[in-house]
């Protein structure tokens, strides 16, 4: 199964769109404020169905949720390709979202499901990591053959047509899992139950102090990421032309010669690139992380030490407008993200009901889709201002939020939940099974 997990993420981020998106809005005629107000719309849209539809495969099937998600995304992408109205750009989201709300949290609770049953709980980290990782490298290949689709093209239509196949092969790569990892499914499908298990747990992670700190976190550090994370293109468009004048080469500064699309595409092919190896290192290595560290909670104490010093290089390559900073600080910021993931995943594992997984997980979801909503709009907004304004690079209001929020838990770090060992006492005397 572990093979499956993998073959699931590395498929799962074949989206050779992603490394374009802002790009894409931007040459529809988008305003950053538009483009925000897009990612919130997006981000509203999966908290109304998020938690249902998590509470929807614990009660009727988990592996049949991860199929309608994919379906979902299919046709999103269909939509993006063709659309040339900003408006019908909403359409196309609206479908993304029921991908995403389907599938969030789901395929985790499908992982932890196994562990589980093979009686291996205590490789949480590692396990969640070491796929995560094979995401990861699933998107270092996906930014490589996404420059090269945008270069030959010259156009950004052609990334959304050719995710279509991975996702139909994922759709495949589920039927091959096994129905126990549906896990508890002891109730008859209906309405009633699917509600009644909707409330239990939105209960749960209400007055379990572990759950409410762990939603704050998830709402601090997943909210504001996915809020900024997709200015790293417009950082790297406008320092791509800069880049390639200094180079001296004459066939990416003449008329005849690369557009700024083929010049954005080489420049994103190859910082992407390098984002996601890291990314996946990263990931693969955070059980060893957690370890060194003592636990987890003390792990993600220090992430968000290093977040707070990475939004304040931003703020000041930002205000600057220096590319220098932006970039290596945009690019391990991705890297961290990569970190914090398996980190606050096993922690919610940890504090959470196995028969709730997959809601408690969406509920997660939502909240960090929460912050994602409030946040968007304001830092699309703010860069709006900044660019007009003139004062100074267009690009600090990124690093002037992050820094607020992340300064915030490290004045507050995390604290280990009551009854739980440390880490390093769960996972002595477990062998390497992956």
């Amino acid at each position: 199964m572990l093979f499956r997990f993998s073959l699931y993420g590395f498929l799962k981020n074949q989206r050779y769109f992603e490394p374009f998106l802002v790009l894409v809005f931007l040459e529809k005629g988008m305003s950053y404020f538009e483009i925000g107000t897009l990612i919130a719309f997006r981000e509203a849209c999966v908290n109304l169905m998020g938690v249902p539809t998590g509470a929807i495969a614990d009660t009727c099937g988990r592996r049949i949720s991860m199929i309608l998600s994919f379906a979902a995304y299919i046709v999103s992408f269909v939509i993006f390709a063709y659309s040339t109205v900003p408006a019908i750009l909403f359409v196309a989201m609206l479908f993304f979202a029921i991908g995403e709300s389907f599938r969030d949290g789901t395929h985790k609770a499908l992982i932890f499901s196994w562990l589980r049953l093979q009686d291996r709980l205590g490789e949480r980290t590692k396990v969640y990591g070491y796929t995560r990782s094979w995401s990861l490298i699933g998107s270092a290949v996906s930014v490589i053959l996404s420059a090269v689709f945008v270069f030959v093209s010259d156009g950004y239509r052609y990334v959304f047509l050719f995710a279509i196949p991975p996702y139909l092969l994922n759709i495949i790569n589920f039927f091959g899992y096994p129905k126990e990892l549906d896990a508890h499914i002891d109730e008859k499908a209906s309405v009633r139950n699917v509600a009644r298990h909707l409330r239990d747990a939105i209960v749960h992670s209400v007055r379990k102090p572990d759950l409410r700190r762990l939603m704050l976190e998830s709402m601090g550090f997943e909210g504001v990421f996915k809020a900024v994370k997709d200015y790293l293109q417009p950082v790297l468009k406008a320092a791509a032309g800069g880049l390639f004048a200094a180079s001296g080469l004459a066939i990416v500064q003449s008329e005849e010669g690369w557009s700024d699309t083929q010049r954005s595409a080489v420049l994103v092919g190859v910082v992407y690139f390098v984002l996601y190896v890291l990314s996946s290192f990263g990931s693969r290595q955070t059980h060893k992380i957690a370890e060194r560290l003592g636990n987890e909670e003390r792990a993600s104490t220090a992430l968000w030490a290093s977040a707070a010093l990475l939004y304040g290089l931003i703020l000041l390559g930002g205000w600057m407008g220096l590319a220098a900073i932006l970039i290596p600080a945009f690019v391990l910021l991705h890297v961290m993200q990569a970190i914090w993931r398996p980190l606050i995943i096993s922690r919610f594992d940890k504090s959470s009901d196995e028969r709730q997984a997959a809601t408690i997980l969406s509920i997660e979801g939502q909240a960090q889709g929460l912050a994602t909503l409030a946040c968007a709009p304001i830092v699309g907004l703010a860069i709006d201002f900044a660019t007009a304004g003139k004062v100074a690079g267009p690009f600090w209001p990124i690093g002037l939020l992050g820094l607020l929020v992340a300064g915030c838990f490290v004045i507050r770090p995390a604290s280990s939940p009551k009854g739980e060992h440390d880490l390093a006492a769960q996972v002595a005397g477990t062998t390497d099974r992956t």
